[in-house]
């Protein structure tokens, strides 16, 4: 790891200890090498639209990185709007958004037999990691099935950390 994804690490460890702190710009670099790539060993979650991974930080901390599935007509729209929200939210009973990462590279693929130059885009996630899983785990019956529903609406990545402690 160089110094700048040293650093950048530094600053993730720091976020995760300080709830008041505003999330920060996360470089693909360090999301990859603390999920070791995005391996699946490391999968802990896949929903329609991402797939949530265990992050180890230098430290020992855990944290969950949520990789959003490449749709070009409704990833940045989305992506956007949640980190919007994502930011508004700083409660005590609400999981910590620790960062952010929105990576485009430009990438070689073959495309009807000749190689063509295309964009690659990634957006990430970075919360707080609660071990006892989602709130949808803890929730039952008809009641609390909306009540989730309503929560999931209002900012669709939030949790309520009470019920998972």
């Amino acid at each position: 790891m160089d110094n700048f994804q040293h650093s950048d690490l530094l600053a993730l460890e720091t976020a995760l200890g300080e709830e008041s702190r505003d999330p920060i710009a996360i470089p693909i670099s360090v999301l990859k090498a603390i999920t070791n790539n995005f391996s699946d060993a490391q999968e802990i979650g896949c929903g329609g639209f991402e797939t949530v991974y265990k992050g180890t930080l230098g430290n020992g901390m855990v944290v969950a990185v949520k990789k959003l599935h490449e749709n070009v007509g409704v990833l940045s729209k989305n992506f956007n709007s949640e980190v919007d929200c994502l930011i508004e939210v700083k409660h005590k009973n609400i999981v910590q958004f620790l960062g952010y990462c929105s990576d485009t590279q430009k990438v070689l693929r073959s495309f009807q037999g000749k190689n063509v130059w295309a964009e690659e885009r990634q957006k990430l996630l970075c919360f707080e990691y609660l071990s006892k899983g989602s709130l949808a785990d803890y929730l039952t019956g008809k009641i609390s099935h909306i009540i989730f529903i309503l929560v999931r609406c209002s900012c669709y990545a939030t949790v309520h950390r009470n019920m998972l402690e």
